[in-house]
């Protein structure tokens, strides 16, 4: 039973849980909630920051010259740690769901440690049986994602915190990859030890950021009115929400699926897009051309916020995919035609791609989940739609090495550009339809449309 008690700093009260925390925890409950949010925001972005570092330098090589069995060596690469990937997400259906508050950082410590030793593995491993370690390497980091959300899920304050830790989709995986160039360039560091080099240096930066995203408060009682509870989710529970669902679910899925192999062609590809485009060398263009993708992103998401009522923000949500489907085309038409210059075309391309795929990391599940009232958390979810978007992402990786591997990038890029935006246009037109008719069935007085 929670066992309510008076603080020390009155007039707040709180529950036992809070009462003995460190002073850090203290301060920030007795802080104006701008404060919180402004601290959670920092903390959550800074250790997801710090993972990118364990699991995105590699692609700042090229390994040029390297193959195996008639793949270049960066798309085995690529592959065999998205395969690990989406294999981490299918087994994070279980774990993330369960997963209890107090083992958060203990999980997150292991799983970083193991994908940072795997890199030293990668080097000290000669070609290509190296390649097996960056396997290896997806396996945990697939996971970090679900734990960080669990801190920040189910407040009033969930899209800001969630579009902040969201914006190292888009800065912190070029900025990684700067300072991976910056090793290989600069230090002189050899391809296969860069990796583990960039990993070792955000290392301790990682282990602080740990420890404070654990005084991060709980949820607060208004938090739990609006948002609905959070909790640990068994195997019935799973396949009790899917049920309830499933054909929304799936179409909601199938478009994640699209943004995540599109976004993974992006990112996993960066340096050969940016030097077809005649940018070849720059480095700091990984970095910079990003920044204004991100202010317009975090910008616009923050604003949900204001939307209180869950059924108008979780249509809300849907609209802005639509409408980044209809950009991302429309953006590389313009490009093809020569009507905008290829920077323009990466960030409104990038702007486009990246509002609904944070969308669909956590917040329009989070939305759906307290529209509806549903018990449960957004890790099930989120790694249900993940899993199904790594594997996609592998196949396809594959499938254009082996047949379209004389395809520029720019030209494959374009095409899933066309291709995916089309189809997730569709795809959100039923998923409105279908979760319109299941508000009308299922609103109570709690879900007010």
């Amino acid at each position: 039973m929670e066992v309510m008690q008076r603080c020390p700093y009155y007039p707040y009260t709180c529950t036992m849980e809070t009462i003995g925390s460190s002073s850090v925890r203290r301060w920030l409950i007795k802080s104006p909630s701008v404060v919180q949010v402004l601290y959670t925001c920092l903390v959550a972005f800074t250790a997801y920051c710090c993972m990118y570092a364990m699991r995105k330098p590699f692609t700042a090589a090229s390994y040029a010259g390297l193959e195996w069995h008639g793949i270049q060596f960066k798309i085995v690469l690529v592959v065999s740690q998205v395969l690990g990937y989406a294999i981490s997400k299918f087994i994070g259906i279980r774990i993330i769901s369960s997963m209890k508050q107090a083992h958060r950082s203990v999980w997150m410590i292991g799983l970083l440690l193991l994908a940072l030793l795997s890199l030293l593995g990668f080097a000290l491993t000669p070609f290509p049986y190296n390649a097996l370690w960056l396997f290896v390497n997806g396996l945990p980091l697939g996971m970090i994602w679900g734990v960080i959300f669990g801190y920040i899920e189910g407040r009033r304050t969930t899209e800001v915190l969630a579009a902040a830790l969201s914006v190292n989709f888009i800065l912190s995986s070029g900025f990684v990859k700067s300072v991976g160039q910056w090793v290989l360039t600069e230090k002189g560091v050899p391809e296969f030890w860069m990796p583990f080099v960039v990993g070792m240096i955000f290392l301790p930066l990682l282990l602080l950021s740990i420890g404070l995203l654990e005084q991060i408060p709980p949820p607060s009682d208004a938090d739990k009115a609006q948002r609905h509870v959070r909790t640990p989710m068994t195997a019935v529970d799973r396949r009790a929400l899917w049920r309830r669902y499933a054909p929304g679910f799936a179409l909601l899925m199938g478009v994640y699926l699209l943004l995540t192999i599109i976004r993974d062609v992006r990112d996993n590809f960066a340096v050969e897009i940016w030097t077809e485009l005649g940018f070849g060398g720059r480095t700091a263009i990984l970095t910079t051309a990003e920044i204004p993708v991100a202010v317009l992103t975090l910008l616009g998401l923050a604003a949900l916020i204001a939307v209180k009522n869950n059924f108008k923000a979780f249509w809300l949500n849907h609209g802005l995919t639509l409408g980044g489907g209809a950009t991302l085309a429309g953006s590389t038409f313009l490009f093809q035609q020569h009507w905008i210059d290829p920077f323009t075309w990466m960030v409104l391309s990038g702007f486009a791609l990246f509002v609904p795929y944070i969308i669909f990391n956590g917040i329009l599940f989070d939305r759906l989940l307290a529209a509806f009232r549903e018990p449960g958390n957004v890790g099930f979810l989120m790694y249900v739609a993940d899993a199904i978007g790594y594997l996609g992402s592998v196949l396809v990786l594959l499938w254009r090495n082996f047949g379209f591997s004389k395809m520029s990038w720019i030209e494959f890029y374009c095409d899933l550009c066309y291709v995916g935006s089309s189809l997730i246009i569709a795809m959100m037109v039923f998923s409105w339809v279908f979760f319109q008719s299941k508000s009308r069935v299922d609103r109570t007085g709690l879900a007010t449309i």
